[in-house]
């Protein structure tokens, strides 16, 4: 079956992965196709994962990151201008099975042939010298596989672990203290680094000796349905945050004149299905009135401003402002 390729000049997160997804569900099926796309600073959120638990708020709102979730399973990765993405969509197996090795091998061998000894390891990942710079993930439907990966090329690492939150058990699992102590950038190991752009170009030469590829251009009414898919999904709270599977949440924080306030958080779909206050605060009604109001409420700032209009915060958390209440709960 032909290939074709499409050179994406957008770095849109939303747009991207609404591309990736109008590739795979309306573009011809009679031929397999690749993708290499760059992301302004984004998190790319798996289908199946908490948001919430996932990312660390504060230093995404203090960096600007895009919170996107895509339609893949998997594990939470970071996108920067130094991180090339690439996708396989083509036929899948005829069981329909995932099967991460045959798209990982390719990038593997491409960038041996560049001197970089990458190697396919564990699960989903290719590595150097045991560090990972590539998580790969898929998605299966009617009979066509969509494969997506990650290529950190020359990424900021330190943002890496700025902005999200390490799984315990994971780095404890790999023998490891951290997120930035168990990865790595290619660009690091090339024999004879050269800038992304010409990366790119490299590695596109090293993809096609297998399989031939003829340039594909989005045509208008290509990037006009793109465009649509974004504003109906991945451009929205309700898809990036709100169809996330239910968890509990932790905020404390010890507030002047107040005390120490702790919130623990039950959301579902987004929304607060529940709040307990403790903490060593004083009160003149009720805490558990306060956390009436707040039910169904979605964990967002604009949300939570809406649904405390009007609330005298104080007579539940002595000392405290709604603001100041908003601030622990979005742990601002």
């Amino acid at each position: 079956m032909p290939w074709s390729y499409i050179d994406v000049k957008s770095t849109d997160p939303a747009f991207n992965l609404a591309l990736e997804q109008y590739v795979f569900d309306a573009l011809p099926r009679d031929r397999n196709w690749f993708l290499l796309w760059r992301n302004r600073n984004a998190i790319v959120i798996g289908r199946h994962q908490n948001t919430l638990a996932e990312i660390n708020e504060a230093a995404v709102r203090e960096h600007n990151v895009t919170v996107v979730r895509r339609l893949s399973g998997g594990g939470a990765v970071y996108h920067d201008l130094g991180n090339l993405n690439f996708t396989f969509i083509q036929d899948a197996s005829q069981r329909g099975q995932l099967d991460m090795g045959l798209f990982c091998r390719p990038v593997a061998q491409a960038l041996q042939t560049m001197g970089v000894d990458a190697q396919v390891n564990g699960r989903n990942d290719i590595t150097i010298d045991g560090q990972k710079f590539s998580g790969n993930s898929q998605y299966v439907r009617e009979g066509r596989v969509m494969h997506h990966g990650t290529i950190l090329y020359d990424s900021d690492l330190d943002m890496v672990s700025q902005v999200l939150r390490a799984d315990p058990e994971k780095i404890q699992a790999k023998g490891v203290r951290s997120v930035r102590a168990r990865v790595t950038t290619v660009r690091a190991h090339m024999p004879h680094p050269v800038p992304l752009e010409q990366f790119q170009v490299l590695l596109l030469q090293e993809i096609s000796k297998d399989r031939p590829m003829e340039p594909y251009s989005l045509t208008e009414s290509d990037l006009s349905a793109v465009e649509a898919i974004k504003k109906a999904r991945y451009g929205r709270w309700e898809w990036n945050y709100g169809v996330s599977p239910p968890c509990s949440l932790l905020r404390r924080r010890r507030v002047e004149g107040c005390g120490t306030v702790e919130a623990r958080i039950r959301l579902k779909e987004g929304r607060i299905a529940g709040v307990d206050f403790f903490g060593d605060f004083f009160s003149a009604a009720e805490p558990e009135e306060l956390a009436g109001l707040l039910l169904d409420c979605p964990l967002r700032e604009a949300d939570l401003r809406r649904q405390l209009e009007g609330v005298d915060v104080s007579r539940y958390l002595s000392g405290l402002t709604a603001d100041g209440l908003m601030e622990i709960l979005l742990d601002k």
